[in-house]
């Protein structure tokens, strides 16, 4: 057990690991400026009203579209360091070299699938949501949206997005492990 929480791994194998940990933080941030391109075009107001706000440090006051691609970048950037860093972990020591670009290559494809489903997902989850959001009111209130039912659609696909990566990642590391005997 301590080697899952703390792994011996020889040193001379990390700038790989590091070096796919740096290409999934930009396979994600490069996923999250299409997803929230795609999701403020849904709902403005959650950008306005949540993001804008949770993000304000990133506003240099260039266009809309522009901001929304930092805050898309920098909400999903580190989900693929993690998740290229995991990956790494498993498929470093374990593949060679020959074959570890390719392997790797299908884990961050799996990964990306799964937050793309997990978006379609939340967008038909909102969609069904009922005419019922009563339960939203309170931070409809406090934020001051008006047009609830495209907020909370934006916010499941957000969540439901950052769920299917969760799930995509787990997938890949089985995947990368699976694969070890087949090289």
């Amino acid at each position: 057990m301590k080697n899952v929480f703390y792994p011996k791994f020889p040193l001379a194998l990390l700038p790989r690991m590091l070096g796919l940990a740096g290409i999934g933080a930009l396979i994600a941030g490069g996923y999250g400026i299409m997803h929230d391109q795609f999701t403020y075009s849904i709902s403005e107001e959650y950008f306005t009203k949540l993001k804008f706000t949770q993000f304000h440090y990133a506003d240099f006051g260039f266009p809309r579209r522009v901001y929304v691609a930092e805050i898309g970048f920098l909400a999903t950037w580190w989900v693929g360091l993690f998740g290229g860093w995991f990956i790494g972990r498993v498929a470093v020591p374990r593949i060679s070299p020959e074959h570890i670009v390719r392997r790797c290559a299908i884990a961050f494809a799996i990964m990306f699938a799964f937050a793309i489903v997990g978006a379609m997902s939340g967008f038909l989850l909102g969609l069904a949501h009922g005419p019922d959001f009563s339960s939203w009111d309170p931070i409809a209130f406090e934020l001051h949206v008006m047009d609830v039912p495209r907020f909370v659609r934006v916010a499941y696909i957000h969540n439901a997005s950052y769920a299917g990566g969760f799930a995509g990642l787990l997938t890949a590391i089985f995947y990368v492990r699976r694969s070890c005997g087949n090289v």
